[in-house]
C-alpha cells in the first residue's frame, strides 16, 4: 500500500492534474498547492517555499528558472515529455528529474496498434467514403500486419509497450535504441537503423524529442528506406519533419500516416487554410490525425498518479 509520513514535503503543482494524485498526496500526508493560472514570473516568487514541483506542459523549467528555484529537491513530471524541463542544468544543480511514462505506455501502445490497424485495413478512409454514400470494396482492400516487417523506434515505455501488442500478431520486429541494449529476444530483433532502412514496411516512433532527434524524420530517412512504408508518430511532433513527410506521401514513398501528434500544437485550427501543411494532412484519405491523445485514457490518469507517488515518495 502506498502510504508512507511525508510530513514536511511540501510541493507546488503548476498544471491540472487527476483527483487520484491529489488523493494520493493527502494520503501520504503530502502539502501541497495548486496554481494554475499565474505566470512563471509569480511562479519564481513563490518557489522557495516549496520543496518539490509537479509540472505537465504549461511552464518551461529553463535554467534561469532552475538556478533561482533553491529549496527545490525535485521535479516530477505528470506524464512521460520532458523536453519542457532544462534536464542538464537541473542535473547540475542535484535536482532530480523524473516522468511517470510508465503509467500512459499502454495507452499509447493500444493507440498506436489502433491507428495501425486503421491505416492498414482503411478503416478511416473507407468510413469517410461511406459517409459521403460511396460503398467501394474493391479499393479498399486491406493490407494484413501478419507478415509485416515493423521497425519500432526507442525502447523506452511505449515503445516495449507496443512491441508487446505486435508479439501475438505474427509479424517480424526489428528495435533501434541509441541508449538501450540487451532486450533482444526470439522475437524482437535488436538492431541498427540500417536494418530498419533496408527491410521495413512500417516504422513506429517512440522517443524524446531533444535536439539530436528533432526531424530525425526527413527526407533523408525517408530516401534511405528500401520500401513504401506507413508511419506512425505517438512521440512528439517536431520528431517528424512536416515538408518531408508530406512530399513522401505525394511520391508515394510513404503509404500512410498514423499522427498523433504534429509540429505545432498551438495553432489554430480556425485559420487551417493558411497553413498549407496542416491543411494537406487534415484532408488527406491516408493521413490519421489525433490532438495528441493517445495517453490520455481514462485508466492511464489512476496509473500515472500511481506512478508519480511512487517515485515522490523516494525524494523523502
Amino acid at each position: 500500500m502506498l502510504k508512507l509520513y511525508c510530513n514536511k514535503m511540501k510541493i507546488l503543482i503548476t498544471d491540472k492534474i487527476s483527483t487520484e494524485l491529489l488523493s494520493l498526496l493527502k494520503k501520504n500526508n503530502i502539502q501541497y498547492k495548486i496554481n494554475i493560472n499565474d505566470s512563471k514570473s509569480k511562479i519564481l516568487e513563490i518557489i522557495n517555499e516549496f520543496d518539490g514541483l509537479i509540472v505537465r506542459n504549461r511552464l518551461t523549467i529553463d535554467a534561469n528558472f532552475l538556478h533561482k528555484a533553491k529549496k527545490i529537491k525535485f521535479i516530477g513530471r505528470y506524464g512521460s515529455g520532458m523536453e519542457l524541463i532544462d534536464l542538464t542544468t537541473a542535473k547540475q544543480l542535484n535536482i532530480n528529474c523524473f516522468n511517470s511514462g510508465e503509467g500512459n505506455a499502454n495507452a499509447v501502445a493500444e493507440h498506436n496498434l489502433g491507428m495501425l490497424l486503421s491505416l492498414l485495413k482503411n478503416i478511416h478512409s473507407s468510413s469517410k467514403q461511406v459517409s459521403k454514400f460511396i460503398w467501394d470494396r474493391e479499393n479498399n482492400r486491406g493490407v494484413e500486419i501478419e507478415g509485416s516487417t515493423i521497425g519500432v523506434i526507442g525502447y523506452g515505455n511505449t515503445g516495449k509497450a507496443f512491441c508487446d501488442k505486435l508479439m501475438n500478431f505474427n509479424c517480424k520486429i526489428i528495435v533501434y535504441d541509441k541508449y538501450k541494449s540487451g532486450f533482444g529476444n526470439n522475437i524482437i530483433r535488436e538492431d541498427e537503423l540500417e536494418s530498419i532502412y533496408r527491410n521495413c514496411n512500417i516504422i513506429s516512433f517512440h522517443i524524446p524529442l531533444n535536439k539530436e532527434n528533432k526531424y530525425i524524420f526527413s527526407k533523408q530517412f525517408i530516401d534511405k528506406m528500401n520500401k513504401p512504408f506507413y508511419l506512425l508518430n505517438t512521440s512528439r511532433g517536431a520528431i517528424v519533419n512536416t515538408s518531408d513527410l508530406i512530399e513522401g506521401l505525394k511520391m508515394n514513398k510513404i503509404l500512410g500516416a498514423g499522427l498523433d501528434v504534429i509540429e505545432n500544437e498551438n495553432i489554430n485550427f480556425k485559420n487551417i487554410k493558411i497553413n498549407q501543411n496542416l491543411n494537406y494532412l487534415v484532408n488527406c484519405e491516408k493521413v490519421i490525425l489525433t490532438p495528441h491523445i493517445a495517453g490520455l485514457s481514462i485508466n492511464a490518469n489512476k496509473k500515472i498518479s500511481k506512478t508519480l507517488i511512487k517515485k515522490i515518495l523516494k525524494q523523502k
